[in-house]
């Protein structure tokens, strides 16, 4: 054992870019329905992108076969 008292822990400062203030978010008044969304598109609504060959029309068959066809 050692007599020599433990050093006390040292302050936890924040990292430099803490002090520095966050830029504020641009305010924007483009008109949103002139955008597209994720739902205009295919895969928005879960489509897989084209894929040529006999094997991705199999497996879009078979992703796409009803139950009652199993």
């Amino acid at each position: 054992m050692s007599s020599t008292p433990a050093p006390e822990p040292q302050p936890v400062r924040p990292a430099p870019e803490a002090d520095e203030p966050r830029p504020k978010p641009r305010l924007v008044f483009d008109d949103p329905l002139d955008q597209q969304s994720s739902d205009d598109t295919d895969r928005g609504w879960g489509e897989r992108p084209p894929a040529g060959g006999s094997a991705a029309d199999l497996a879009r068959f078979l992703d796409e076969k009803p139950p009652h066809h199993i």
